[in-house]
C-alpha cells in the first residue's frame, strides 16, 4: 500500500470500519483553542446534509502538546435539533485521531488523510483547517456536494477577503495558475478543499513528499495537480475565512518559498499540460456570493519599502544570475519612483524569468525564491499605494488586470522555459 505508515491501532480501526462514503480531514498542531468549534461544525454539517452516509472524521496531528487530540475525541456536538438537523442520523461520524509521520507540516498531515481515505475507499473527501473561527456546517455541504452530486472532482474555496489579505495568492499564485492551466481559480491555496476519493489516491502517488509539499506547498500541489490532469474543478463560496492576519513584510517568507517552489516544480513536471493553453475560462461556482464584513489586514508599508529599497541596492549581483538587464533596470526605476511603482509588465517578466531559472537550476531553489521575496514585497507596496482610494471592487479588478498580463505574455515564459520548442 502506498502512502505513509499508519499506527497498528489505526489500521485495526480502519479494518473494523471497512468502507466509508465520506471523509473529513482536519490537520492540527496545538489548536486546543479553536479545534472544538471546527469539530462541532463538521459533525453537525455531516448530520444535517448527509444523515444516511457513513462518514469518518480524521484528525491528523503533528504532535500537539496541548489538549488538541483530547478535544477532538471528547467534544460534544450538542442538540442536533437546535442546529436544524431534521433527520437525526442513526450514528454520528466516527472520529479517528492519529499522529502523522514525515516532515512537520500541513502537507504531511494531509498525506496521512489521503492514505486513510484510500484505505476506506471513500467517494468524497474534504479538508478544513483546525484554527477556523468562521466555519459553519454549510461549509461541509459546499465542499462535498459538488463531488457527490454534481460530478466535480476538486473544489477550491472562494472566500471574501480583505484587499490586503492573500498577497502571495494575488501577485503570483492566482494569476500564474490561471495563465498556465486556463481556469480561473481565484484562491488555489485557500486551505479548505473538497476532492474525490480517486483524486486522494492520485495525490498519494507523488514522489516528492520530503520537500516543500510536506509543508505549505500542499495546497498549490493539490490545485495544480487537479488542473494539470484536466479534472473537473469548481469553486465554492464559503464567505469570510477568519484567521490570524499576517503582515506580508514580516510573516510570509517561509510560506512563499515553499508555495512558489512547489508551483514551479509542478510546472516542470507537467509542462505538457500547460504549454499549449491560451486564455482562461470560468469554472462552476457553488454557493451564493454575498457581501461580508471583513477584518482589516494591517500592512506596514514603510517596512515593505525598506526591504525593497535595500534589495535594489544589494541584490543586483544575485539577480544577474537569472534576471534580464531589462528587468533589473525596471527594478531600479521602480525603487527610484515615489510612490514605488513596479509595473505589472515588469513584475510578470520577473516571475517568468524566475520560473525559467528554477527550471534550468541557475541557482539553488531556496536561494532563487528567497531573492524574489523583496521584489514581491515591492509589488505588494505598489498595489497598496495604487489602491488606497479605490473601492473593493476596483481593487479586485486590479488583480484580474494583472492576471491578464500573465496570460498575454505567456509566450515569453515559453521562450525562456524551452528555447527552440514549438510555440502554439
Amino acid at each position: 500500500m502506498k502512502g505513509p505508515h499508519l499506527l497498528p491501532e489505526v489500521s485495526a480501526r480502519l479494518a473494523r470500519i471497512g468502507k466509508a462514503d465520506i471523509l473529513v480531514g482536519i490537520p492540527s498542531f496545538n489548536n486546543e483553542r479553536t479545534i472544538g468549534h471546527v469539530v462541532r461544525a463538521v459533525v453537525a454539517g455531516l448530520a444535517r446534509h448527509y444523515p444516511d452516509a457513513k462518514a469518518v472524521l480524521v484528525n491528523s496531528d503533528g504532535g500537539s502538546t496541548d489538549r488538541t487530540r483530547e478535544i477532538v475525541e471528547r467534544i460534544e456536538v450538542g442538540s442536533l435539533a437546535e442546529i436544524l438537523v431534521d433527520a437525526i442520523p442513526p450514528s454520528l461520524a466516527e472520529r479517528i485521531v492519529t499522529p502523522y509521520v514525515g516532515l512537520p507540516g500541513k502537507g504531511s498531515a494531509f498525506r496521512t488523510i489521503f492514505r486513510i481515505a484510500e484505505e476506506l475507499d471513500v467517494t468524497a473527501c474534504c479538508v478544513v483547517d483546525s484554527d477556523l473561527r468562521s466555519i459553519t456546517p454549510e461549509w461541509i455541504d459546499l465542499l462535498l456536494t459538488p463531488i457527490l452530486k454534481h460530478g466535480q472532482e476538486f473544489v477550491c474555496p472562494l472566500y471574501a477577503r480583505h484587499r490586503y489579505d492573500g498577497t502571495i495568492t494575488n501577485t503570483i499564485v492566482f494569476p500564474l495558475t490561471r495563465a498556465l492551466y486556463g481556469k480561473t481559480i481565484r484562491q488555489p491555496i485557500g486551505g479548505d478543499f473538497g476532492f474525490s476519493g480517486d483524486l486522494a489516491s492520485r495525490f498519494l502517488e507523488y514522489d516528492g513528499w520530503e520537500g516543500p509539499v510536506a509543508r505549505f506547498g500542499i495546497d498549490i500541489f493539490m490545485s495544480s495537480t487537479a488542473l494539470a490532469e484536466g479534472r473537473k474543478v469548481a469553486q465554492a463560496f464559503l464567505g469570510a475565512k477568519l484567521h490570524d492576519p499576517k503582515d506580508p513584510g514580516g510573516d510570509l517568507q517561509p510560506m512563499m518559498i515553499q508555495v512558489v517552489s512547489t508551483l514551479f516544480e509542478i510546472m516542470a513536471r507537467r509542462e505538457d499540460a500547460w504549454w499549449d493553453v491560451t486564455g482562461a475560462a470560468a469554472v462552476p461556482l457553488f454557493g451564493f456570493p454575498h457581501a461580508v464584513g471583513l477584518d482589516a489586514v494591517p500592512v506596514k508599508l514603510d517596512g515593505l519599502l525598506r526591504i525593497f529599497h535595500q534589495a535594489a541596492e544589494d541584490l543586483p549581483p544575485v539577480w544577474e544570475a537569472f534576471l534580464s538587464a531589462h528587468s533589473i533596470e525596471a527594478i531600479r526605476t521602480a525603487a527610484a519612483a515615489s510612490p514605488v511603482n513596479l509595473s505589472d509588465e515588469a513584475w510578470v517578466r520577473i516571475v517568468y524569468e524566475t520560473a525559467a531559472a528554477f527550471r534550468h537550476r541557475r541557482l539553488a531553489p531556496e536561494v532563487l525564491i528567497r531573492s524574489l521575496v523583496p521584489l514581491y514585497l515591492g509589488k505588494v507596496a505598489t498595489f497598496v499605494s495604487e489602491t488606497r482610494e479605490m473601492t473593493d471592487d476596483e481593487a479586485e479588478a486590479r488583480w484580474h488586470a494583472l492576471a491578464a498580463i500573465y496570460e498575454r505574455d505567456k509566450g515569453l515564459l515559453r521562450a525562456l522555459w524551452a528555447p527552440g520548442r514549438r510555440q502554439p
